[in-house]
């Protein structure tokens, strides 16, 4: 009886988190479904009133300025498509290579690897913006992925990751006759799936929602990501709520998409997790 009770109380607890946590999202989609002038005048009610809602701001914002709010969408995707994917690539296999093997200089690698995690982005700032203009990639979706293609935080994942898997399977494929890369890539990356998963999820958050180095690598408004398009909208002199808002809505679209096809990996990942430990 006392296990019954504390369980519906914890549980009762988190569906309160979980409706707090959810506020935020209700409001801003109530807000983008009103005319700016009956926001602020009667301000945003906790029922829903379906007789002046309206999806008149969603067509304004995909429409307003020759569809700028389009062009932005479409970069997002694509820096963070190929940011994340890249990302997977070659963290997954630097930690795949720390993880699994052994060899000299491992622990300085590793070492290196947790120093440059603890790095605040804003110190490299210069250093890498000195690096994009020599390389002539200033203004370009290169300049944009490229210092960030090696993720310190992935790498350290992947290696924790790898490093509770049974090398059994490495030592069984090589009597096989499997190259090292032919072990990686179908020995370990099926074993590594929850893994990819989880930082899925965490990388296109994070290049999603990237907007310090878009904001200085990016020079033109038809160049910007969706973070950067959307705050340039936001001025001392006003604010565009009937673009900002909707536009927000539906920057969560994607993120929503990509935790519901790997949220089942995520979970694997750390049930998984769990148990090795």
């Amino acid at each position: 009886m006392k296990k019954t009770i504390i369980r519906f109380v914890v549980r009762s607890l988190f569906l309160l988190l979980a409706v707090m946590m959810l506020f935020p999202i209700y409001f801003m989609v109530i807000a983008s479904l009103k005319p700016t002038s009956a926001l602020f005048k009667n301000g945003i009610a906790m029922v829903w009133q379906f007789d002046n809602l309206s999806i008149q701001n969603y067509i304004y914002t995909v429409t307003t300025k020759s569809g700028i709010y389009l062009k932005w969408y479409g970069n997002s995707i694509l820096v963070m498509a190929v940011s994340t994917v890249l990302s997977l690539f070659f963290s997954s296999m630097g930690g795949y290579a720390l993880g699994a093997y052994k060899f000299k200089g491992k622990k300085f690698l590793f070492t290196l690897t947790m120093i440059v995690m603890m790095i605040p982005l804003e110190i490299l700032l210069i250093p890498l913006y000195r690096m994009i203009i020599n390389m002539k990639l200033i203004n370009t979706k290169t300049g944009s992925i490229l210092p960030f293609l090696i993720q310190p935080t992935a790498m350290f994942f992947f290696q924790q990751f790898v490093s509770g898997i049974s090398k059994d399977y490495m030592d069984a494929a090589r009597v096989d006759g499997c190259t090292e890369f032919g072990i990686y890539f179908k020995i370990m990356t099926p074993l590594m799936r929850p893994a990819f998963g989880a930082m899925t999820i965490l990388l296109a958050l994070r290049n999603w929602n990237a907007f310090l180095w878009p904001l200085i690598v990016f020079t033109t408004d038809s160049a910007y990501t969706l973070p950067v398009g959307l705050a340039s909208l936001i001025s001392s002199y006003g604010n565009n709520y009937e673009f900002l808002i909707p536009g927000a809505v539906c920057a969560l679209i994607p993120l929503v998409i990509i935790f519901l096809f790997n949220q089942n990996q995520f979970v694997e990942g750390l049930s998984a997790g769990g148990v090795k430990g």
